[in-house]
């Protein structure tokens, strides 16, 4: 069994947004690791803050089937692909980690570029898989939170519970 990292993001009715997809992910693997919710301001485009969390689960299914998966429930969740890629977002959910595999294929790429690019990404997952390594660097994910300059990420935690 495989464990998978998933980033969920919302900032459009972001709270809704977020609870449907957790509910979504629940009902597809069962048991789920979840982060903190946390609130960040929108990055590339002017907009509304979006609430960011990261989610862990164990599961049977290859990479490729889950990243079909993750696209099926933002349909669901009524996103719309095609637009810019900075811009609001009714759901967003990107497979981040497969175990320790290394995937760089159109359309997947694990480990994922935004766990070193976002804080909203790296503190939650930080927060869940703090002693799991970075399969590339081989550096844990709580010393690359660690290593970050926290006074440049607009970051914060909320009391939305999933």
């Amino acid at each position: 069994m495989a464990r998978a990292y998933v980033s969920i993001g919302s900032n459009i009715n972001r709270e809704n947004n977020i609870r449907a997809g957790v509910n979504a992910l629940r009902r597809r693997y069962g048991s789920l690791i979840i982060s903190r919710v946390f609130e960040s301001e929108s990055v590339g485009f002017q907009g509304d803050n979006f609430y960011n969390s990261v989610i862990g689960f164990d599961t049977n299914e290859p990479p490729q089937t889950i990243a079909h998966a993750l696209h099926e429930i933002e349909r669901a969740c009524g996103r719309k692909r095609g637009g810019p890629r900075f811009a609001p977002r009714v759901l967003d959910l990107d497979l981040l980690l497969y175990n320790d595999l290394v995937i760089n294929e159109p359309g997947l790429q694990i480990p994922r570029d935004d766990i070193l690019n976002y804080a909203f990404v790296l503190q939650p997952l930080a927060e869940i898989a703090p002693h799991r390594h970075h399969p590339v660097l081989n550096k844990s994910y709580a010393d690359l939170w660690a290593a970050v300059d926290k006074s440049s990420n607009h970051l914060w935690p909320t009391d939305l519970n999933l």
